[in-house]
C-alpha cells in the first residue's frame, strides 16, 4: 500500500489559492440542487483498494435499504484541487464528498461550493449531543455546519521508552524534555529524533504545526494578521531546527524516511500520525519494523515505545494536541434528499464499518446514539487494526492509550481554523510555504529567524491573494 496515499489522513491537501481566484465562485453561483432522480455520485478520498472495497460494502447496504443508486468514485487527495476546479467549471460536481480534511472543506465553502443546510439537518437528526463538541466547532463557521464531521487522526510523538528509562529521562511532553532527550540519545548510529524536513510535503507542515501549537504559536493573530514571526513562533522554529537538524538524520527527511529510521531502531523519537500504530505493532507486511530485535518479534517496538499525544512549550499556558478531522460534505448541486439519506446512513448503520477500515487513524467523532451514548467509541476500541494481520485495537494497545486518543479529539487545536481562516489553511497546504521554510532552515540555508520571516511573508502573500 502506498504510504503517502495512506498517510493522511496525513495529507490534508487544500485547494490552492489559484482555485480561489474566482473561477469556482462564478461557476457555483449559477447552479442549484440537482433534480431528484434518486441517483447520486459520491467521491471518497479513502481511495486505496481495501478502503474502496470497505466503502463499497457500505454503499451496497445503503442501496439495498433505500433503492437510491450510488456511483462511488475513489479520488486521490493530491488530485482533489484540480478535480474540484474542473468539475465546478463543467457543472459536474459530485453530490457528496467523503474524508474531506478541514482546510479543503473551508476552501470549498469559501468558494460557494457547499450546501450547508444538509449537514445541519443531518447533525440535528442524528443528535448534536452525540457528536464531539470540538469536532463540531472545528468544522463550523460560527453557527453554520460546513459538513458532518466523521473521524479524526492525531499527531503523536512516539519515543523509545526503554532508552529513556535507561538514561532516567522524562517523557518528552515539553520542549525542554524533548530537547534534553534528543541530545542525550544522539549518538553514533542513533539519531535523537526523526522529524520531517521535506519542503514539498504537507507532512512537514503538520509535523511543525504540532510543535508550534505546543508553544502557543498561531498562524494568525486575533486581528487576522499572519503571526509566524511572533516570539512564540520564533521559539518554535528554533526548537524544530535544534531537534530536526542538530539531532536528526542528515539530509531531507520524508514521511517514509522518518518512519524507516525509527522502525530500524536508529532513532529514539519520531513525530508521526496515529496511522503509525498498526505498523508499529507489526501488523503490515509492507511496513514492518526492521530493528534487529524486531525480526524475531514484530511487536518488539510497540512494546518498547511510549506515546505522547500533547506537548507544552515554555511560552504556552497549557499542552496542545494537533490532529485532523475529516468530514462528509454535500455540494451546492447535490440532490438533497438522497445525499442527506446517504450521509445519515454512513454516520449511522454504516458508521462502524467506516471507521473500522482503519481505526488507528479514524477515531470516531460521533460517540454513540441517543439510546447508546458510548456505542461507537466502544466499537472503535474493539475494532480490528492491521492489514496482513488483524487484531482488536484494545488487544494490541493499552486502554490508557486508547483513552488518550479519544480524549485528544476534544483537545485538538489547529492553526487558523478557529480564527475563521480556514481558506488560508487550505491554501497553505497547497502552496507549502512552511515546509519550504523548514526545509531551507534544516538544510542550513536559512537561520530559524529567517525561516520564520520567509514563511510569514509567503503566508501573508497567500492571504492577500484570497481577499
Amino acid at each position: 500500500m502506498h504510504t503517502k496515499s495512506r498517510r493522511s489522513r496525513m495529507t490534508a491537501v487544500g485547494i490552492t489559492a489559484a482555485l480561489a481566484s474566482g473561477l469556482l465562485t462564478s461557476c457555483a453561483g449559477s447552479t442549484g440542487p440537482g433534480r431528484p432522480d434518486r441517483e447520486i455520485t459520491v467521491w471518497s478520498q479513502e481511495n486505496l483498494p481495501d478502503r474502496i472495497a470497505a466503502t463499497r460494502k457500505i454503499v451496497d447496504g445503503f442501496e439495498k435499504k433505500t433503492g437510491i443508486k450510488v456511483k462511488l468514485v475513489g479520488v486521490d487527495e493530491g488530485q482533489m484541487p484540480q478535480l474540484i476546479m474542473s468539475a465546478a467549471a463543467s457543472g459536474t460536481l459530485p453530490d457528496v464528498i467523503g474524508a474531506a480534511p478541514m482546510g479543503q472543506v473551508w476552501q470549498m465553502y469559501t468558494n460557494g461550493l457547499l450546501n450547508t443546510d444538509i449537514p445541519e439537518e443531518i447533525i440535528a437528526g442524528l443528535g448534536r449531543d452525540t457528536f464531539n463538541t470540538n469536532a463540531l466547532d472545528l468544522t463550523s463557521d460560527g453557527g453554520t455546519s460546513l459538513g458532518v464531521p466523521s473521524d479524526a487522526w492525531l499527531q503523536l510523538l512516539v519515543y523509545r521508552k526503554d532508552q529513556f528509562d535507561a538514561k532516567h529521562l522524562a517523557a518528552p511532553d515539553t520542549y525542554a524534555r524533548a530537547l534534553t532527550a534528543a541530545k542525550a540519545l544522539d549518538a553514533r548510529g542513533n539519531d535523537g529524533i526523526s522529524a520531517a524536513t521535506d519542503p514539498g510535503d504537507v507532512f512537514t507542515s503538520q509535523s511543525f504545526e504540532s510543535l508550534a501549537l505546543a508553544n502557543g504559536c498561531e498562524l494568525v493573530d486575533d486581528r487576522h494578521r499572519v503571526a509566524l514571526e511572533s516570539p512564540r513562533c520564533a521559539r518554535a522554529f528554533r526548537t524544530y531546527d535544534q531537534l530536526a537538524r542538530a539531532h536528526g538524520a542528515p539530509g531531507t527527511q520524508t514521511v517514509d524516511s522518518t518512519r524507516a529510521t525509527y522502525f530500524a531502531g536508529r532513532s529514539s523519537m519520531i513525530i508521526w500520525s496515529s496511522f503509525l500504530l498498526d505498523e508499529l505493532a507489526g501488523l503490515r507486511k509492507d511496513a514492518l519494523p526492521s530493528c534487529p530485535a524486531c525480526k524475531g518479534d514484530p511487536r518488539y517496538l510497540s512494546g518498547k515505545s511510549g506515546i505522547v499525544t500533547a506537548m507544552k512549550g515554555p511560552d504556552a499556558t497549557e499542552a496542545a494536541q494537533f490532529g485532523e478531522i475529516t468530514s462528509w460534505v454535500t455540494t451546492k448541486t447535490a440532490e438533497q434528499d438522497a445525499s442527506r439519506a446517504f450521509v445519515e446512513y454512513v454516520m449511522g448503520s454504516g458508521y462502524e464499518s467506516w471507521f473500522g477500515m482503519a481505526p488507528e487513524g479514524k477515531i470516531p467523532v460521533r460517540r454513540g446514539t441517543a439510546g447508546q451514548p458510548d456505542r461507537y467509541l466502544e466499537a472503535w476500541r474493539h475494532s480490528e487494526i492491521g492489514v496482513d494481520t488483524k487484531k482488536p485495537f484494545d488487544q494490541v494497545f493499552p486502554a490508557s492509550l486508547l483513552n488518550q486518543l479519544a480524549d485528544g479529539v476534544s483537545n485538538m487545536g489547529r492553526w487558523g481554523i478557529t480564527q475563521g481562516e480556514g481558506a488560508l489553511v487550505g491554501a497553505t497546504n497547497g502552496e507549502l510555504p512552511v515546509p519550504k521554510a523548514i526545509g531551507a532552515m534544516t538544510g542550513g540555508q536559512l537561520s530559524p529567524a529567517e525561516a520564520a520571516r520567509e514563511a510569514d511573508d509567503e503566508v501573508a502573500a497567500l492571504q492577500k491573494s484570497l481577499q
